[in-house]
């Protein structure tokens, strides 16, 4: 959102009045609105007042820290809806009894609400419409599917299904990252004590050589200097970083749009493919399991790209429903992404001629599954390579930094 200084006219007078939109044109709109007995001069964009800027700051901060939902948590109560459902207990009293035996506090206010609006006469997918940030787009089309069928029961084991997935997904990739972090933590912590503990000793040593010292040892000791004077500083400094960065990245749009694009380079090896792998799967999967259940393509593929985390792959995925609303195939929208590779579109392309969509979006959806869980289970042999040559790095380091002095004192003895 922008502000406006809009100039309007009242009675033969001027004043300006603040205006919060998303253009000028709307500011406009919203000053005629507001004031129907003036008349609108201009609006000007300006900077946003000193205490509106404190208090979205103050509310990205809050939200920084705010965690977001346990998928296993929202899983749990979605299945409990669909068995309960099935079993032809009615929805309000499904929610009532999902609430009160849930233990995360959030959903059980949620739910509590959403089974108020409910019983006040809403249908559950407006009911649900406000926490499309707590349960996601595919939650939502699901529920209207289901309230479409009249068949809620199915519509959410199919729910339940389709987030399991993705939390099994995730939660494979986290375990296999998790080793190679956990070795490059504890090299990270034995070089800064053996720069804290061993250097020192030598420094007293290396002060008394008249010579230049080699390059190995001088940055041994501006190391061993820095981690002595600047230790708490340097914790301190990065800690700042990674919190502006997280909190950039959750509340400024272009700075975690550079940063999707950024993290999909080629020159990051294997993150790239990583979260490439991963979006593709989660979308098709999500796009395929609403064709498949009678969604209509056009508002499946809005409701699939609202899954998609990374910003640069959805601004091109976005392309796609605007491209099939002029004419074209859903596999030339597909190709115009340059995401797909030309097995695939083929294979979309013979589904759509074949009217077996959801079966070729199947086997999409599994080849990058199968390339996903390839990546998954290599990943140790990928990243065995860079992490040998780090720890050789650091070792030759300390290695030549203390042991070429006493190479070059032995000689000058000799």
């Amino acid at each position: 959102m922008k502000y406006f200084n809009v100039t309007v006219m009242a009675k033969g007078k001027k004043r300006q009045e603040l205006i919060k939109a998303e253009n000028r044109m709307l500011a406009v709109k919203v000053a005629k609105d507001k004031f129907p007995s003036t008349i609108v001069i201009k609006a000007v964009e300006t900077a946003a007042p000193l205490e509106e800027t404190f208090t979205e700051f103050m509310d990205g901060f809050k939200k920084s820290f705010k965690g977001k939902i346990p998928l296993n948590d929202k899983i749990s109560t979605i299945r409990q809806i669909a068995v309960m459902t099935d079993a032809g207990i009615a929805i309000n009293d499904t929610l009532y009894e999902v609430s009160e035996n849930t233990d995360n506090k959030r959903l059980k206010d949620i739910y509590k609400n959403i089974n108020a609006d409910i019983n006040s006469g809403n249908s559950m997918s407006d009911a649900m419409t406000p926490y499309t940030e707590e349960f996601g787009h595919v939650a939502l089309a699901m529920t209207n599917l289901g309230e479409r069928t009249g068949n809620i029961s199915e519509s959410y084991h199919k729910l339940a299904d389709i987030l399991e997935n993705i939390r099994d997904n995730t939660a494979k990739f986290k375990k296999a990252i998790r080793g190679p972090l956990i070795t490059l933590a504890a090299m990270g912590i034995a070089f800064t004590i053996l720069i804290m503990v061993v250097v020192p000793k030598f420094k007293d040593i290396f002060s008394r050589f008249k010579t230049e010292l080699p390059l190995p040892t001088r940055i041994l000791l501006d190391l061993e200097w820095a981690f002595s004077n600047f230790g708490l500083l340097i914790i301190v400094i990065m800690a700042v970083i990674i919190f502006v960065v997280k909190y950039m990245y959750k509340n400024n749009r272009d700075f975690r749009y550079q940063m999707d694009k950024m993290m999909i380079h080629p020159r990051f090896y294997l993150i790239n493919k990583a979260i490439f792998l991963s979006t593709m799967h989660k979308y098709n999967l999500v796009f395929g399991e609403l064709v498949k259940s009678g969604i209509p393509v056009s508002e499946a593929l809005d409701t699939a790209v609202g899954m998609v985390d990374n910003l640069a792959i959805k601004e091109k995925l976005l392309t796609v429903n605007a491209n099939i609303g002029r004419g074209m195939s859903l596999a030339e929208s597909f190709e115009i992404t340059g995401l797909y590779e030309n097995m695939l579109l083929q294979m979309v392309k013979a589904g759509e001629a074949g009217g077996q969509l959801d079966a070729m979006l199947d086997k999409v959806t599994n080849y990058y599954d199968m390339e996903f869980q390839d990546l998954i289970d290599n990943l140790s042999a990928y990243i065995e390579p860079i992490m040998m040559f780090f720890i050789a790095g650091l070792v030759l380091l300390m290695a030549l930094g203390i042991f070429m002095p006493m190479w070059d004192l032995g000689k000058a003895v000799g």
